[in-house]
């Protein structure tokens, strides 16, 4: 039942960078290439319609970690307290900044609005993706001090930053150079997603421009990814030994290099949604890859006198595991009903449809 309810909680959290990773990417591109009112406009409706129901995905992840996982639930969110509360405050701030922008009609106004739709979706992508940087890196469990625990063994936290700035410090802080890697990473990949999704479903005056910027983003993101994985054998030397002794785990990179390489023909594409397919492709295998990389461990531990935590010393009893798939099931049925229902409504391009207005 672990690894059923790792799987399930893994494919939810996909599914939002996924959806949501597109609203992050569409507002980084607002913030720096919608230059006319119109393109501006347009590019806030491809995120402004969406972003409610898409974050429904992280409530439901969520959720599922506090059921499933419920030690790792409590450990993850006192150690990172401090990058959460940051997140939290983006989230809303990206959020007022969709739903007011379009109340006034006034330029000072509605740049205040767009400025927070834009900033917030850029720091958002960032720090999800130093949230990974640290998953993978590991922490210091426990806040082992000179070989001595200072509190129990499931428990951590952590500064945003120490005066070393390394993640081969005994007490590393939530942002070092490792973790900024991996977030300037997932900056690109979300802002090629966003790119990909006004392409599908705008006719902005900038969808061309757009191209040449995805084909650009995307040589940075492969020299990028050839340092992150050399930077990962540093820090982990057994980083890839997952993949050693269990072959078929491979799937997942090269779903992640599938979509790397094939956005370098986005100017050739026939149709929109291929170069969309390609850039979920890259958030499909990223996550997945990282994830593989670890299991069964879902928190390494930087010391060795506190274990690492897995799906399965953080795991509730398997009866709350047994009653939540009951309940899972009805749940998920549910969050699938709205989502084929509202992209169905939403099908098509959005230029014409209102919102905000």
């Amino acid at each position: 039942m672990e690894v059923f309810w790792f799987i399930i909680i893994a494919i939810v959290l996909v599914v939002f960078f996924i959806l949501d990773g597109y609203d992050f990417g569409a507002g980084i591109i607002h913030l720096f290439f919608a230059k006319k009112e119109e393109d501006k406009e347009v590019i806030t409706k491809s995120a402004g319609l969406f972003w409610d129901s898409n974050e429904v995905w992280l409530v439901a992840a969520g959720g599922l970690l506090f059921m499933a996982f419920p030690t790792y639930y409590a450990s993850v969110f006192s150690g990172f307290y401090l990058p959460l509360m940051i997140v939290l405050w983006l989230i809303v701030f990206r959020a007022i900044g969709l739903e007011f922008r379009g109340q006034f009609n006034y330029q000072m106004w509605t740049a205040i609005w767009d400025k927070s739709f834009g900033v917030s979706s850029l720091l958002l992508a960032l720090f999800f993706g130093i949230a990974l940087g640290n998953i993978v890196r590991g922490v210091n469990l426990g806040g082992v001090e000179n070989g001595v625990s200072t509190f129990e063994g499931h428990y951590f936290f952590l500064p945003l930053w120490d005066s070393s700035f390394s993640p081969l410090s005994e007490h590393p802080g939530v942002i070092d150079w490792f973790t900024i890697m991996i977030g300037i990473i997932s900056v690109i990949t979300l802002t090629i997603h966003g790119a990909n999704w006004i392409i599908l479903k705008t006719n902005s005056s900038i969808n061309n421009q757009l191209k040449s910027v995805i084909f650009k983003l995307n040589i940075l993101l492969l020299l990028l990814t050839i340092a992150s994985l050399i930077a990962w054998q540093i820090i982990n030397p057994n980083s890839l030994n997952n993949f050693i002794d269990k072959p078929y785990l491979i799937f997942f990179p090269i779903l992640y290099f599938l979509g790397l390489f094939g956005l370098f023909f986005i100017k050739k594409l026939k149709k929109e949604i291929y170069g969309f397919l390609l850039s979920t492709l890259l958030i499909l295998g990223g996550i997945t890859s990282s994830l593989a990389s670890l299991f069964p461990i879902i928190l390494p531990s930087t010391n060795t006198i506190n274990e690492s935590l897995t799906i399965y010393n953080t795991t509730t009893s398997e009866y709350g595991l047994s009653v939540a798939l009951n309940w899972g099931v009805i749940g998920f049925i549910l969050l699938f009903v709205y989502l084929i229902v509202q992209k169905k409504l939403l099908g098509g391009k959005i230029d014409k449809m209102d919102y905000g207005h």
